[in-house]
């Protein structure tokens, strides 16, 4: 006999006792596994099973108290549900500090039981799922510089980013604002072995009558108030990496500049006919198609197919939600330690509202709202903190959180409707209406558990 994933292993001395927990909690269509004694039961569990373990107290070979130190000593985090009899209270209640997650009287109501059995594998789910995240956290933060995502999309970006890393191929990343291409920049340097710096330039954020100036450096006298030399940008990242942010907002007449230094490896700083030999690396970002682009005299054909030899692309978050929990835990474990706050776990209401989120400033965006909800602050807020409310009329705040909790139900059910229908509560009819106004498909739930 198997253990099977989100299992009950009842244990009772009782047979009738047993009987009737077993059908109780079929009927609920909740797995089952019973056991007349707590030896037999111990053979059967193992740290991290995902079950949880609902055992009588006053018990032969073995009390429910000895059991329940046995369990912890294999797992302590498993869920151990007492159940007492007349009088049995006070050790119940011991069995509570001890570490039981909660316990029920004989003879108990079955619905009373069906409630605390499902609390307790709401807990035990949760439990794993913690458990899951730190271990990819773990791995992901193994590098300071890497970065998160486990959607095949972003799966498929890391091996990507492997294979080229260690060339000296230019890069461009396309993306849109805050999905992290500054991240993804950084990976391929760290990654790549070179020994110079990583310098990142905003091409966007720089006057344009400076950008000249600070990206190729000057002599002294090259222009009024050079007074002194001045190393560039591109200077300074030799043998090293250097990053172009919104590289769509480069002047064209320094764009043909920036072509003849990546065809010659060489610059000259203003007011110098002399090249400076340069080895670095080019990686560009940008937030629009620089083929079409280029196509609308906006930015330069030859520069973009020289900058155009590796090409990654970032998937916005609203395509990848699955990544939305790592990313959670991650950006919520951090904030917490730098502001010095203890944070309760996410709740499966609050995650509703996170992936009903369509998520316009991506990766960043959710950042921030993990910084504020450690900080107390409504995450999702777009206003003013004071008033905490969303911009968006009320009817679709309430049809984004509707959708929101369908999504997860069905989720955390593996598509199942039968189960999903009895945790949101609702008539089977309402619930396929749901369905059908929000363009759910309960079988992708079931391809991807």
């Amino acid at each position: 006999m198997s253990m099977s994933a989100d299992c009950v292993l009842f244990v009772d001395d009782d047979a009738d006792v047993r009987e009737a927990a077993q059908q109780t909690l079929e009927l609920a269509e909740i797995h089952v596994e019973v056991f007349a004694d707590a030896p037999s039961a111990l053979t059967r569990l193992r740290k991290g099973w995902s079950g949880v373990v609902v055992s009588d107290i006053r018990m032969p070979k073995m009390d429910g108290l000895e059991f329940l130190t046995e369990v912890r000593k294999i797992d302590a985090d498993m869920p151990v549900v007492m159940i007492t009899g007349h009088g049995d209270v006070a050790t119940a209640v011991k069995a509570m500090h001890d570490g039981a997650f909660d316990f029920i009287e004989k003879p108990f109501d079955p619905d009373l039981f069906i409630d605390i059995t499902k609390r307790a594998m709401s807990h035990r789910k949760l439990i794993l799922e913690n458990r899951t995240l730190k271990i990819e956290l773990a791995r992901h933060t193994k590098n300071a510089s890497d970065f998160i995502g486990r959607n095949p999309a972003m799966e498929k970006l890391h091996t990507l980013i492997g294979n080229i890393a260690s060339t000296n191929a230019h890069v461009l990343i396309n993306g849109e604002t805050g999905s992290g291409k500054e991240v993804i920049a950084r990976n391929l340097h760290a990654m790549s072995g070179r020994t110079g710096p990583f310098v990142a330039v905003n091409c966007g954020g720089m006057p344009e009558h400076l950008i000249e100036s600070e990206l190729f450096g000057h002599e002294a006298g090259a222009f009024t108030g050079a007074d002194h030399k001045r190393i560039g940008k591109f200077e300074f990242a030799d043998k090293g990496t250097i990053f172009l942010d919104e590289i769509e907002s480069m002047p064209l007449a320094l764009q043909i500049k920036l072509l003849r230094v990546l065809q010659e490896r060489a610059l000259e700083r203003l007011g110098s006919n002399r090249l400076q030999p340069i080895d670095l690396r080019v990686v560009a970002a940008t937030k629009v198609d620089l083929r079409n682009a280029s196509s609308r005299g906006e930015f330069r054909e030859d520069l973009y197919y020289r900058l155009n030899v590796v090409q990654l692309h970032i998937p916005p978050l609203r395509d990848r939600k699955d990544d939305i929990p790592l990313l959670l835990e991650y950006f919520t474990r951090d904030a917490a330690k730098r502001f010095e706050r203890t944070v309760n776990p996410v709740t499966a209401a609050e995650m509703a509202q996170f992936n009903a989120h369509d998520w316009p400033g991506n990766v960043r965006e959710l950042r921030n709202a993990a910084e504020r909800r450690v900080l107390g602050l409504d995450p999702l807020a777009s206003g003013n903190d004071s008033a905490g409310q969303s911009t968006s009329p009320l009817p679709q705040q309430v049809e984004a959180f509707e959708k929101g909790l369908i999504i997860e139900a069905l989720r955390e059910h593996g598509g199942n409707v039968t189960a999903t229908v009895s945790a949101l509560g609702v008539p089977r009819k309402t619930f396929y209406d749901k369905l059908t106004k929000y363009d759910i498909t309960p079988a992708e739930f079931r391809q991807s558990r």
